[in-house]
């Protein structure tokens, strides 16, 4: 049987925790996916940033797209079993576990978010198959400590691992803080692990964009931090790069990137560890 959820928070320790009075980036990003997970607030402010930029409710979708390329691929081409899925937001269709467990039952899945909301929905991401596992964690990213002791729990860290960071390290603003994160949890995996991660960029290409992130900046939580493509490119160094690098996340695949999609200023690329 899967697991089930264990937290020590309480139901009124979460309820406490989640402000409905503002906007916050999982529930829109619920609401652009066509869940059902927000707010009043959060519409209005999803509204007003698509006002901005109005091919930003794409970026959702292609994450998700890229997420879902990213497990198949690592699942049916490479034998990949263990997923460690850091900053995993609302769930919604096609969750990490769904797409690994319906290609190999046995798939073994850990997700970690901080977000209350994200803990309250945490039975809906537990909902393994018999031979596979799902756990969940309720910390930040920062705490690299924590979440690798816990996913040793459900994980077996001598052998490969896929970490899964969509979206997430945009929240750590210092630059070398978001590179040490993700580089002590790829060094506390073995050699055959592999690194997926996706990133909002900047680019002059696409001022809509940073007028849209400055919105959700000034009236948002929590904040984020754009990058540029080369400073996403940063965060596989050491890491060898697979399929077509780091490039829009609607146009990846395993082996070419599609230059017949729209390019939006989500950036994502998957590496393994040698």
């Amino acid at each position: 049987m899967p697991d089930q959820p264990t937290p020590d928070t309480t139901p009124e320790e979460l309820r406490a925790r989640i402000n409905t009075t503002q906007p916050h980036t999982a529930r829109i990003w619920n609401y652009w996916l066509g869940g059902k997970d927000n707010y009043e607030v959060d519409r209005a402010a999803g509204d007003q940033i698509r006002q901005l930029h109005p091919g930003i409710g794409e970026y959702a979708r292609a994450d998700r797209r890229f997420l879902g390329a990213a497990v198949r691929h690592l699942v049916n081409d490479v034998g990949i079993r263990q997923f460690l899925d850091v900053g995993t937001g609302l769930p919604t269709a096609d969750n990490t576990h769904e797409v690994a467990q319906s290609l190999a039952p046995e798939s073994r899945v850990v997700y970690v978010d901080n977000d209350p909301l994200v803990l309250a929905h945490a039975r809906a991401l537990l909902t393994s198959t018999p031979e596979g596992r799902t756990d969940y964690l309720d910390a930040d990213l920062r705490d690299v400590d924590t979440i690798l002791e816990h996913a040793a729990k459900t994980l077996d860290l001598s052998k490969p691992v896929a970490l899964v960071l969509l979206g997430v390290v945009i929240f750590i603003e210092d630059e070398q803080e978001a590179h040490a994160v993700v580089r002590r949890l790829m060094d506390a995996l073995p050699s055959g692990s592999h690194l997926v991660l996706s990133h909002t960029i900047t680019s002059p290409s696409m001022p809509d964009v940073d007028a849209a992130v400055a919105f959700w900046n000034e009236h948002g939580t929590p904040k984020l931090t754009q990058r540029t493509p080369a400073q996403v490119g940063e965060f596989f160094e050491g890491l060898e790069l697979i399929g077509p690098g780091v490039v829009s996340c609607n146009r990846w695949n395993p082996d070419i990137a599609d230059e017949s999609l729209e390019e939006v200023a989500m950036f994502g690329g998957v590496a393994v560890k040698r």
